[in-house]
């Protein structure tokens, strides 16, 4: 059996495989598959240079999956910030301070800037209890819908 892996498989079998395996990662959550095919891809180009047993082969390509996994874990993710706040628009919105560029005087909503975006906005509508001319500050206390409800400053 060795025999016969050892004369049939090629480097582009490598290559298919990393490329399946980086593919497969869009499908499945973690993370992990991506460094099994980035193994892969590295020895379909490495077996374009060297020529090696296939035991050799599987035996490389698995601790460098292993290695390539614990460096992720271990050094990488750890300081790779998770900059989306999706299904958090409360945790993200409340609190915030904002200025109002359009007053809610004489109708019920006005509008206000963030000096940042939030969620991917940085101007959104608002309504309050109490009317609010524009320059003024105001925080988020609360959402209503796509509505921020605020308070004046």
């Amino acid at each position: 059996m060795l025999e016969w892996l050892n004369a049939h498989i090629a480097y582009w079998h490598w290559l298919v495989l990393g490329l399946l395996l980086v593919t497969a990662e869009i499908f499945v959550s973690g993370f992990i598959l991506f460094w099994f095919g980035l193994a892969a891809l590295f020895m379909g180009v490495l077996l374009l240079a060297v020529g090696m047993p296939i035991t050799a082969q599987l035996l490389l390509w698995a601790g460098l999956s292993v290695a390539l996994v614990f460096l992720w874990l271990k050094f990488i993710k750890p300081n790779w910030k998770d900059r989306t706040t999706s299904g958090m628009a409360m945790e993200a919105l409340t609190g915030q301070v904002g200025s109002v560029i359009e007053s809610n005087i004489g109708k019920p909503r006005g509008r206000l800037r963030f000096p940042a975006p939030i969620l991917g906005e940085d101007e959104w509508q608002f309504m309050s209890t109490s009317e609010i001319a524009i320059g003024e500050r105001v925080t988020v206390v609360n959402i209503s819908g796509n509505t921020l409800v605020v308070s004046p400053n």
